[in-house]
């Protein structure tokens, strides 16, 4: 309604609805031909995606055949966990460990091989990501700094790749251009520290397990969630290396202490830190246990406090572990158990401290590592032998996981990281 001067003469006020009478066509006709007011601009949702490392060679680890073809990529169904094959960014080397930097723009993968540009070293490559799509476009391939590199992470400046070379017993820290390529290793340390040649005196009963202690071996290499310090373990030598990080210059100098000893065979092979930055959990290769430690933020020191066997009670036999994850809401970990196949659940108590709840079947061969989707709903594992990853459910408020009955064809799957574009 039109809100006109109420003391205006009555024939002023008819003749003024009368104008108005008339226009109202006009006014119509340019509203329906003017563009409309400019909105805000709203970031286009895209889709969860997620990239697949593999064994690519004909000769993957301890020998064995390789049959994937590169980095594979997949669509995530949000729904039911289920994954759609986009398409394989070929890469013939090996590409067993992926990692993102935290803006999600660029994919590394660790290139798991004895020779590079006729030395004896890995390499690790560097991807732009197309963010529309997840298509990847190679930027360059450099040196691992050593033999092997069987795992790589990404420092939270996003300055620098870690990478721990499992052959080669070497740490290197790699930096991380303005477009994203890698430049040559700013730094590479090897671990120092006595051999040990025996089994594990902890390991199951009738264990055979014994990946190799004649040197040292680099298994996993990540910076704490402050960026200060470094941590890698070193599996010949049955010791987890604790690093002061300088971020300016990309150098590893030894902590105070510079290490913390497993028991001898052990081997130690990747740790997982609380989301509370306070309790880090070590799984160890050999023996099948786990290993809660408390974490000193401030020192970048370790405190042992409790050894559990990643097994079910009363497990006898060789296994080897891979993977350790502790749950996004801070309540759970789990760890991967290769040739028993099976994944242990634990619940974390109010010290950090940790309780065997149940396992749950792999349904594939070797399971090499797994993740978590970013919903929380979905695991993955990547049945190295099986030639597949497993798709399974988690029960958020019991950690429990149940097969969704999903396999997913992947040639020697090594690890699945995701990109979430929603």
């Amino acid at each position: 309604m039109l809100n006109t001067e109420l003391r205006a003469p009555a024939g002023s006020r008819a003749r003024l609805h009368l104008t108005i009478m008339r226009l109202l066509p006009v006014f119509l006709a340019l509203a329906a031909v003017l563009p409309a007011p400019a909105q805000p601009n709203k970031p286009a949702k895209g889709p969860l995606l997620a990239y697949v490392g593999t064994y690519s060679s004909p000769q993957g680890p301890e020998g064995s055949q390789g049959n994937g073809q590169g980095i594979y990529l997949f669509q995530v169904d949000p729904s039911n966990g289920q994954l759609s094959q986009r398409e394989v960014t070929p890469n013939g080397s090996n590409p067993s460990c992926l990692a993102l930097d935290p803006s999600q723009t660029h994919l590394y993968s660790a290139n798991e091989t004895a020779t590079f540009e006729g030395a004896g070293s890995g390499s690790v490559s560097a991807y732009s990501i197309d963010r529309s799509s997840g298509h990847l476009t190679l930027l360059n391939t450099v040196s691992s700094g050593g033999a092997g590199p069987a795992y790589l992470s990404v420092h939270p400046s996003g300055k620098y790749v870690l990478v721990a070379n499992y052959a080669g017993g070497t740490a290197a820290v790699l930096p991380i251009r303005a477009d994203g390529s890698l430049g040559p290793a700013t730094d590479v340390r090897k671990g120092e520290g006595d051999v040990s040649r025996t089994h594990s005196a902890t390991a199951p009963a009738g264990s055979f397990a014994f990946s190799g202690h004649e040197r040292p071996h680099a298994h996993m290499i990540q910076a704490d969630p402050s960026g200060r310090f470094v941590l890698s373990t070193d599996l010949g030598l049955d010791r987890i290396f604790i690093w002061k990080f300088d971020a300016e210059r990309g150098v590893l100098a030894a902590g105070d202490p510079a290490s913390v000893s497993l028991p001898p065979g052990d081997g130690p092979r990747h740790f997982a830190f609380h989301p509370n930055g306070r309790w880090v959990y070590s799984l160890q290769e050999e023996s099948s246990t786990l290993v809660k430690f408390d974490y000193d933020a401030a020192n970048g020191t370790l405190t042992a406090k409790q050894t559990v066997s990643s097994l079910p009670p009363g497990f006898a036999g060789t296994d080897y572990t891979s993977e350790v994850m502790v749950s996004a809401n801070g309540k759970f970990v789990y760890a991967a158990n290769r040739l028993h196949d099976a994944i242990s659940l634990f619940s974390i108590g109010p010290a950090g401290e940790l309780t065997y709840v149940a396992e749950e079947w792999t349904r594939g061969d070797y399971p090499r590592s797994f993740n978590i989707d970013p919903t929380g709903n979905y695991f993955y594992s990547c049945n190295q032998r099986g030639d597949a990853i497993a798709t399974f459910r988690i029960d958020r408020a019991t950690g429990r996981l149940s097969f969704t009955g999903r396999y997913t064809p992947v040639g020697t799957p090594s690890s699945i990281v995701f990109l979430d574009l929603r």
